[in-house]
């Protein structure tokens, strides 16, 4: 069985190509799995994973659950209000007492960048980010590139154009590094202070135009406005920001006519992204959280030994 290089995913810089196709080829075959009727197979009856959540979710926790459901994995979820992390207990004691009871797996979301990196130095469970503050989101970033090769044939080639705050997204940032590793070209666009300075530093072009950004691209990909940044006042109102930099009908009509539209969600119609086009041929949102879960039933696989 072909291996992951670590026993961790911890985030796409520093996984290598290989890595990157092994999970992408693998959670190609698991589409064979959602595409049935009964959606179980006993691939990996017996082992045990937890979802520790210190932060809301929906597709992310969620789908993680189903992922391992489908391989017939027990997957328990524990939340930051539920937990004894609201008694005052350290994230490395909390997981050192839920290791002794037998899991082989922490899947956590954490609103400190690095957290998921300090559990997998201090922990025997093999440890996935599923996003850690502002750093990254190795799964979604993955989920993504899936979404794309598998409409596009290829990822080597195309244009992306990531369109909002990159600066405070994990996601994009996950993107951005799987992308440009893989041979895409990526135009990252939105308000010059939510734009960070890494981002050319690993080949992606910047612009603050977001008609130059979108023009002929193969891939529009809008990030959320998180609204909560604007009482930083590092953007306009929401109703400027929609003027400025939100993506509709006019500006998806720029990129390629077959171009693919994207967003990590949730959405904020009317800000970001238009219910025309979030609704629209063009959009793969939804097939975008299907392939969230074919993506994470592909790192339980490979993680928890599934072919063995």
């Amino acid at each position: 069985m072909p291996e992951l290089s670590s026993r961790h995913v911890l985030d796409i810089e520093s996984m290598s190509t290989d890595d990157i196709e092994l999970v992408l080829n693998t959670a190609e075959s698991m589409r064979d799995v959602l595409d049935r009727t009964i959606k179980r197979v006993p691939t990996l009856r017996g082992r045990t994973a937890i979802n520790l959540f210190y932060e809301p979710s929906t597709r992310t926790q969620t789908s993680f659950l189903l992922a391992g459901k489908y391989l017939s994995a027990d997957v328990v979820n524990v939340s930051k209000a539920t937990s004894s992390a609201v008694k005052g207990e350290s994230l490395r004691d909390m997981v050192l007492n839920i290791e002794s009871m037998g899991p082989e797996m922490v899947i956590l979301r954490h609103p400190s960048a690095g957290a998921p990196h300090y559990l997998a130095r201090n922990v025997s469970s093999s440890i996935i980010n599923a996003g850690d503050g502002q750093h990254e989101h190795p799964s979604q970033g993955l989920l993504d590139m899936l979404t794309m090769r598998s409409r596009k044939g290829a990822l080597s080639g195309l244009k992306v154009a990531i369109i909002g705050d990159v600066l405070h997204s994990r996601v994009a940032r996950s993107n951005i590094w799987g992308l440009a590793k893989m041979g895409a070209e990526v135009v990252a666009c939105g308000p010059s202070t939510l734009i960070p300075p890494f981002v050319t530093e690993i080949g992606c072009t910047v612009t603050n135009n977001v008609d130059e950004a979108v023009r002929g691209a193969d891939v529009v990909y809008v990030l959320r406005v998180q609204k909560e940044r604007q009482e930083g006042n590092l953007f306009p109102g929401v109703r400027e920001y929609h003027k400025l930099f939100g993506i509709d009908a006019r500006r998806l009509a720029l990129a390629r006519p077959d171009a693919l539209l994207m967003h990590p969600g949730p959405m904020n119609r009317g800000v970001e992204i238009t219910s025309e086009v979030a609704d629209g041929a063009q959009s793969v949102i939804l097939e975008q959280v299907t392939g969230g879960v074919a993506i994470r039933m592909a790192l339980f696989y490979l993680l928890l030994g599934g072919g063995n």
